[in-house]
């Protein structure tokens, strides 16, 4: 359970700066991070590849939470489908639901976009609990399939290679 005196609003252009350093935060000494992560982030903004990118605020107005969301694609053509990622939660109020009332607002506004489903490369069994779930169908060349997971919000499930945006690429 989120603490109460927590807000999720949309990210505003003055928050770019302490996203990073909360990414960076978040992932730091991480063995599964490639430490790019706040790379991405802003990667994204720049080519305005952030479909969605969600901030959750303490009672002071501190930015303690970050999730972005991006369109990817599918080799099958089929269109409407996002990356969740990456989802950063200041480390020391890690394990305290702020990540999943991001996750939960994050995919419940994807929805009302028009969404016909979410893809992430995360723990199954954090990620799981969202309804995400390896999906056999659906590629990610170079990842372990079980780590790779997807959600359908709309329309038939999709097969083929998923491809994340460029931004995925960035390393400085």
């Amino acid at each position: 359970m989120p603490p109460s005196d927590l807000s999720i609003r949309a990210e505003a252009p003055a928050d770019a700066a302490p996203i990073a350093a909360l990414t960076r935060a978040a992932f730091a000494g991480q063995p599964y991070s490639s430490q790019t992560e706040a790379f991405i982030v802003d990667a994204l903004r720049r080519a305005g590849a952030l479909s969605l990118s969600l901030v959750a605020e303490d009672k002071d107005g501190g930015i303690v939470g970050h999730i972005a969301f991006s369109p990817v694609t599918i080799s099958d053509g089929t269109p409407h489908w996002y990356g969740l990622g990456p989802l950063s939660v200041a480390p020391a109020l890690q394990r305290r639901g702020i990540g999943q009332a991001l996750v939960r607002r994050g995919l419940a506004r994807l929805r009302t976009l028009g969404a016909a489903g979410c893809v992430l490369l995360g723990d199954p069994a954090y990620y799981g609990r969202f309804g995400f779930r390896q999906e056999p169908g659906l590629r990610l060349p170079g990842v372990p399939g079980e780590y790779f997971q997807a959600l359908l919000t709309d329309g038939p499930l999709p097969g083929g290679t998923v491809a994340y945006h460029p931004g995925f690429q960035a390393r400085g």
